[in-house]
Order: structure tokens, then C-alpha cells, then sequence
């Protein structure tokens, strides 16, 4: 998300600190992958509601193909599905840092959730 804000030309201070929990598959429970939601986010801050009424159409459409794209590419929006690795131990979270898990999976992750955001909210 911070990527994408920079793209954008958004700078907040915030944003990093919203973004803090979503490693793991947010705050290390093995579900969605911290990438793809931070990148949903940024489909948010691009395409969001100013009023709880508005449409949201738009941000939807492009929630659903960033995910179609992530999971076509990666094989799922699961952390713990895509790491093999259960991060809400200690011992999960010890094996997963002395592994290649982190550069093998977590930096591709990260490059395609970037990548497929930036080209769907360029497009």
C-alpha cells in the first residue's frame, strides 16, 4: 500500500502505521495475504465512498479482478495457504524467518499484489 501511495502521490504519515498489522495474513492468522489487502486499500483511497450512500461499484469491480489476477498468479490470497507456514506460534513464526519462505513467496506476493493494483488503477 505504501508503494501504491507514492505512486500516487499520497503522503500520510498514517499509512504505514494502518498497514503495520497485515503481515502474516493479518496480525499472523493465516488469512488473507497482508499484500492484497493492502492493496485492496489502495483501490479504497483511489475509487472509495466520501459518504456511506455513494456507489461503489467501481472499487468492487476492481477488488474482485485484483483478486481474480493475484489468485490466477500465486495460487491463493491465503498467507497460510501460500507460505505453508503457520505464523500465529512462536515456533511458526521462528521456522518462517530462518526459512526462504519470506524471499520465495512473501517478495513475489508483494511485487504481484503491486504490480496487478498499479496496472488496474492505471487502466
Amino acid at each position: 500500500m505504501l508503494a501504491v501511495c507514492q505512486r500516487q502521490g499520497i503522503k500520510d504519515e498514517v499509512i504505514p502505521r494502518i498497514a503495520t498489522a497485515f503481515g502474516g495474513g493479518m496480525g499472523g492468522t493465516g488469512s488473507v495475504c497482508g499484500a492484497v489487502v493492502g492493496a485492496v486499500m489502495a483501490v479504497g483511497l483511489r475509487h472509495g465512498r466520501a459518504e456511506p450512500s455513494e456507489r461503489d461499484a467501481r472499487a468492487y469491480a476492481l477488488t474482485q479482478e485484483l483478486r481474480r489476477r493475484f489468485e490466477a498468479e500465486m495460487g491463493s490470497i491465503g498467507c497460510r495457504e501460500l507460505t505453508g507456514m503457520d505464523l500465529s506460534t512462536p515456533e511458526g513464526v521462528k521456522r518462517f524467518y530462518a526459512s526462504d519462505v519470506p524471499q520465495r513467496v512473501c517478495m513475489p506476493a508483494v511485487g504481484a499484489a503491486y504490480r496487478i493494483v498499479t496496472e488496474l488503477l492505471e487502466s
